[in-house]
C-alpha cells in the first residue's frame, strides 16, 4: 500500500498545470473527514482532502479516548444512536485490536446513589444484549478496594461493572487515512479552504490556500463536504446564515500512573455537581476527566485548559482518592478539545445537548458535524449519500470492512501492526539501531518517531510529539529530554538544518506552555458548568 499523503510539490505542480478537477474535496481531517475520505476511496471517487492546521489537530487528538455505546443515550431513552454506537464499537474492536481495547468500567455505587445497583444492573443488561456480550455484573466492596487501592471508603457499597473500549485518537485518524489509500485519493495538511466556487449559486468548487507558501490555488468539484466539525458554520455560512453548532470544551488532566495506579476506569459522579467523571488508564498514565463547558475562545487557536477547570478536576481525586495526596504540582500535562455538538434551540445545559450527527446539503455543500468518535463510519455514509446525487456512480463493494488486516498469521497482533497496519513491516525496518525500544513506561519508540517524520506527513514538530505520537503529553516537559534524539531524525527524514530545528523547537516550546500545561493559578473568568 502507497502512502496517502500527498507530496506536496507533486500536488502543487499538478494544480499549476490546471489539473484540478476532483469528484469530491473533503475540507477537514479529523476522523469525520478520515471516514468520509475512507468510503470515497471505497466508491472510487476521485477525491482530495483537505486540513488547514495538521491531520487530528483539532477534535480527533483532543477527546477523552473512549470508543463507547454511551451508556447515557440508553438512559435517555435514545435507542437507535446507542445501538448504533455499540454496533460500531464492536466492528472497532474486531476490525483494529490493539488500536481498539475493550476496557473494564466500574461504575461506583455509594450510599444514596442514582441511579442504584438494582436500576443500573438492569440498564447495563440492556446495553450489553444489543451489543451482542454478556459483560455486565457487580462488583463487591473487597474486591472494589483491591482493584483501586486507596479509593475512599466511607459509603461504598461496591460497583456495577461493564465494559466499553478506549483508543488514541490521533493514532486512528492516521490509521484510516491511510487506509483510504488509493490511485484515486490524497490528503495533505495544512491547506485552507477559503471561499467556495459558485457559477449559477450553486457550489462548483473551492479556493485552497498552502499555510506553508502562501499560495492559492482553485479547485474544481461538483461537490465539497464540509466536515471541520466545530469550525462547519464558518465554511456552511458562505450559503447558509444558520448557527448550528456549539462548541464545547472538554479538559483533561494526565498523572504519572504511580502516583494514582488504575488498571480499569472508575466512573463516578463529580462531588460538586454529580456530572459523570472518570479516572482511567491510558498509555501509561492515569488521565483524570472531563468538564463540559461552553467554548467562546477563537476556535482558530489551540484550546487549553482553565485554572476552574484544574480546580474542578482536582476535586474528583481529592474526594476519591483523600489519601493520595497528589497535588497539581505532579500534573505531568493537560489537553483540552472542543465538542462540534449541535444545538438545540431549548438547551442551555452543555451536558444534557445530544450528541448525535446532523448534515445539511446547500447548493452542493454538504456539511456533516457532531456526532462520535465512535460512529465516525456512519457519519461519513450519511454525509456521502447526501452527495450522491452530485457524484458519478460509485464503484460496487459489499465489503464493509474499515481495516484491511495485515497479512500475518501470528495472533494477537503487535503493537506496530495494530498502529500501522499493512504498513507494518515498513515502519519496522525503518528503525535505527537501539531505535526499536520503549521510551520511559509509555509504547513508543524512537523507530515511531522516524517512521513518521519519513512518511506521515510531518511538518512541525508539534505534529511529531502530540499527534504523530503522544510523547509530549506522555512526558515531563514535554519529552524535551528527546531533542538531541529528534533533532537528529529530523534532520535525516525531513532535512531539517540547525536553523531550522531551532526555529521548530521554540514553536513546540511556546505551543506545550500554552495549551498543555498546568495554568497560572489566577483564576480566570470562566466558570465550570453544573447541571440545571
Amino acid at each position: 500500500m502507497e502512502s496517502i499523503f500527498c507530496n506536496r510539490q507533486a500536488l502543487f505542480e499538478r494544480l499549476r498545470a490546471g489539473d484540478n478537477s476532483y469528484d469530491l474535496v473533503i475540507v477537514g481531517g479529523g476522523i469525520t473527514g478520515a471516514g468520509v475520505l475512507r468510503e470515497a476511496a471505497r466508491s472510487g471517487y476521485r477525491t482530495l482532502l483537505i486540513e488547514q492546521q495538521d491531520f487530528a489537530w483539532g477534535t480527533s487528538s483532543r477527546s477523552s479516548k473512549m470508543i463507547h455505546g454511551g451508556l447515557r443515550y440508553l438512559v435517555s431513552g435514545d435507542l437507535k444512536l446507542t445501538r448504533e454506537s455499540l454496533s460500531e464499537r464492536e466492528r472497532l474492536l474486531r476490525e483494529a485490536p490493539g488500536l481498539i481495547e475493550r476496557m473494564g468500567y466500574y461504575y461506583v455505587l455509594r450510599k444514596g446513589s442514582f441511579p442504584g445497583r438494582f436500576v443500573m444492573n438492569a440498564v447495563l443488561a440492556v446495553y450489553d444484549f444489543i451489543a451482542g456480550i454478556s459483560d455486565h455484573r457487580f462488583i463487591k466492596l473487597p474486591q472494589i478496594l483491591e482493584k483501586f487501592p486507596g479509593v475512599k471508603k466511607e459509603g461504598l457499597n461496591g460497583a456495577c461493572y461493564y465494559t466499553d473500549a478506549v483508543t488514541d485518537d490521533a493514532r486512528l485518524v492516521m490509521r484510516v487515512l491511510q487506509e483510504s489509500s488509493s490511485s484515486t485519493t490524497a490528503a495533505i495538511n495544512y491547506v485552507r479552504a477559503g471561499d467556495l466556487l459558485l457559477e449559477d449559486d450553486n457550489v462548483v468548487g473551492v479556493q485552497i490556500e498552502d499555510g506553508e507558501t502562501g499560495e492559492h490555488f482553485s479547485l474544481k468539484t461538483p461537490v465539497v463536504i464540509n466536515a471541520t466539525g466545530a469550525w462547519a458554520d464558518r465554511l456552511r455560512n458562505q450559503l447558509n446564515s444558520e448557527t448550528r453548532i456549539r462548541p464545547l470544551r472538554g479538559s483533561h488532566l494526565i498523572f504519572p500512573a504511580k502516583l494514582l495506579p488504575v488498571s480499569a476506569v472508575l466512573a463516578l459522579p463529580h462531588p460538586d455537581d454529580k456530572r459523570a467523571a472518570f479516572i482511567y488508564p491510558w498509555e501509561g498514565t492515569t488521565v483524570i476527566g472531563t468538564t463540559d463547558l461552553d467554548h467562546t475562545d477563537d476556535l482558530d487557536n489551540e484550546a487549553s485548559i482553565t485554572e476552574q477547570e484544574v480546580r474542578y478536576l482536582m476535586r474528583i481525586v481529592e474526594s476519591e482518592f483523600p489519601e493520595a495526596s497528589i497535588s497539581r504540582s505532579e500534573i505531568i500535562s493537560t489537553w483540552a478539545g472542543v465538542r462540534p455538538v449541535i444545538a438545540a434551540e431549548d438547551a442551555r445545559d452543555p451536558s444534557k445537548e445530544r450528541r448525535d450527527h446532523a448534515v445539511w446539503f446547500d447548493k452542493g455543500l454538504v456539511t456533516v458535524s457532531g456526532g462520535k468518535l465512535t460512529t465516525f463510519r456512519l457519519i461519513a455514509l450519511d454525509a456521502l449519500a447526501a452527495a450522491a446525487p452530485l457524484l458519478p456512480d460509485a464503484n460496487t463493494s459489499t465489503d464493509e470492512q474499515i481495516f484491511s488486516q495485515p497479512t500475518s498469521a501470528v495472533r494477537p497482533l503487535t503493537l506496530m501492526q495494530s498502529r500501522y497496519g499493512t504498513l507494518a513491516d515498513q515502519a519496522v525496518s525503518a528503525a535505527q539501531p537501539g531505535e526499536e525500544r520503549s521510551i520511559d513506561n509509555t509504547r513508543f519508540s524512537l523507530s515511531d518517531c522516524r517512521w513518521a517524520a519519513r512518511s506521515e506527513s510531518v511538518m512541525h514538530l508539534d505534529d511529531l510529539l502530540l499527534r504523530r505520537t503522544r510523547l509530549a503529553l506522555l512526558l515531563p516537559n514535554g519529552a524535551s529530554e528527546l531533542f538531541p534524539a529528534l533533532e537528529k531524525i529530523c534532520s535525516e527524514e525531513l532535512g531539517w538544518n540547525s536553523q531550522r530545528w531551532t526555529e521548530e523547537q521554540q514553536r513546540y516550546e511556546s505551543i506545550i506552555a500554552r495549551y498543555y500545561a498546568v495554568p497560572n493559578t489566577s483564576i480566570d473568568g470562566d466558570a465550570v458548568n453544573a447541571p440545571g
